[in-house]
């Protein structure tokens, strides 16, 4: 699980060697505190809203490659992604992941540990802001196939194959809460009619440096337990498509082949009474259990 997960040495060795554009996806106090040395705030990674119509995602797809272009990536160059830790703003580097891959972005790596990881191994940080060169961002349109839309999602509803994976926290899926920002930030609790579920942070397992994702054959397992195989398409969701994003990484790393997301997420679906939701607890009808 090398290839898009990088270690903090590996990074600083990377630095030296190859051109990158080196990303944070924090918010700009914590930004302006200390960051990596040339790195490049760019909050909106985490905080833009995106909606599935043509529309939106037309404007998705202009605000980040107009934003990635205004931080330097001219597809030559290495993009390095970086939150603070990986659990603690709901996979926001990931999402930074997820778009240069929706864009067609050649070289992407996402800081395995995040800020914390680089600051615990000692290695240089700096409150310089760094004045990158604008350059011309590319977009690859087929690449875009990874975003399905709200209509593509319902249509994969009761669809046999199809596995829906739902990644957000227990109160949301259970229908007791709508969202991260509040048990009534949207108007409709609950989930994706035949959605399967798998916490998000189940892709990671704590260490003493914090948490890391898990291995590829320990996702494999986790994925096995919701009947999802490398094989099986997967239609990810969460709220806004950031704890998704982090789900995204974790599964084209582990080899499942066919990962998509429903980037407009519940935050979408829910606004939308014409789409259907299940509510209150899963009732699990399919599971039997036999007396010993």
């Amino acid at each position: 699980m090398t290839d898009v997960l990088i270690s903090a040495s590996e990074l600083a060795d990377l630095l030296k060697t190859e051109p990158c554009v080196v990303i944070d996806t924090r918010n700009p106090d914590a930004y302006g505190a200390g960051h990596l040395p040339n790195s490049v705030n760019v909050h909106e990674i985490f905080t833009f809203l995106a909606t599935s119509t043509p529309e939106g995602i037309s404007e998705l797809k202009t605000k980040f490659a107009d934003a990635f272009g205004a931080a330097g990536l001219s597809g030559k160059e290495t993009a390095v992604i970086y939150e603070q830790s990986m659990n603690s703003g709901f996979g926001q580097s990931c999402r930074g992941y997820y778009l240069l891959t929706m864009l067609g972005y050649p070289k992407i790596k996402v800081l395995h540990g995040g800020f914390d990881a680089w600051a615990a191994a000692g290695l240089p940080v700096t409150k310089d802001v760094s004045a990158p060169a604008k350059a011309s961002f590319g977009i690859v349109p087929e690449a875009g196939d990874i975003l399905i839309d709200a209509k593509t999602m319902l249509a994969a509803v009761g669809k046999p194959g199809v596995a829906i994976l739902d990644v957000r926290d227990v109160d949301e899926w259970i229908g007791d809460s709508s969202s991260p920002y509040g048990k009534d930030f949207c108007p409709r609790k609950g989930r994706i009619p035949g959605a399967v579920w798998l916490e998000w942070y189940r892709m990671m397992k704590p260490t003493a440096e914090g948490p890391r994702f898990k291995s590829k054959d320990e996702i494999l397992a986790e994925c096995a337990t919701v009947g999802i195989s490398p094989s099986t398409p997967v239609y990810l969701y969460c709220f806004k498509g950031a704890r998704a994003s982090n789900t995204f990484l974790a599964l084209k790393n582990a080899g499942v082949k066919d990962v998509r997301m429903y980037f407009g997420s519940w935050n979408e679906w829910s606004r939308d009474p014409s789409l259907p939701i299940e509510q209150g607890l899963p009732i699990a009808s399919e599971v039997t259990t036999k007396a010993a």
